[in-house]
């Protein structure tokens, strides 16, 4: 996102203009740089749609901060931003780690661990810690995992927003991982 003295001279002023408010400067910002920032977050993340999410949610934030934000160097804003945002998608939509790929086959695995004692061993540790979690918390998580439901079902079923739902399980499984992680290595490479 490299760019020159005078677009930088060029996007103060539509920067300027965008915090008094000026919707054809914003549209000429948008126009000038949507393309790279789709670019950047579509390289990181390898699918479109959630590409042209990310930069809808940063160009929106643009507008709404318009009148306090500040912004010195807005290639280097835009590439931060896009790193940042597309951090925040990869761990919203858990895409890149194999945990809980493995958490989603727990139960399939469950029945394979009659001849597999490190398994069993895994499986109480798993049980003992998802009793600890706060009730609220446990019945999301075992809801998710256990009973396969999506988080638009389990909202749906505990009358909870689908971002609460989703944060419930961010934090369970954050929680999870972190006591899990050894052991559930172990399991991966027995299995």
């Amino acid at each position: 996102m490299y760019s020159s003295s005078s677009d930088h001279f060029r996007d103060e002023e539509l920067l300027e203009k965008i915090a008094e408010g000026c919707q054809s400067s914003f549209n000429t910002l948008y126009e000038k740089y949507w393309e790279i920032t789709y670019a950047s977050a579509y390289k990181r993340l390898k699918d479109a749609d959630m590409a042209k999410d990310v930069v809808q949610e940063i160009f929106t934030h643009i507008w709404f901060k318009r009148e306090t934000l500040q912004i010195n160097n807005l290639p280097a804003y835009l590439y931060v931003a896009v790193r940042n945002r597309v951090f925040k998608q990869v761990v919203r939509e858990k895409l890149t780690h194999p945990f809980f790929a493995v958490l989603e086959t727990l139960p399939s695995l469950y029945q394979q661990t009659d001849s597999n004692l490190l398994a069993k061993e895994f499986f109480k540790a798993y049980e003992v810690l998802v009793n600890t979690l706060p009730a609220k918390k446990q019945s999301i998580f075992r809801l998710r995992f256990e009973q396969d439901l999506s988080t638009k079902e389990i909202a749906l079923q505990l009358g909870l927003s689908r971002k609460t739902v989703q944060n419930q399980l961010t934090r369970a499984v954050e929680y999870l991982r972190g006591a899990l992680f050894y052991l559930l290595i172990l399991i991966i490479s027995q299995v």
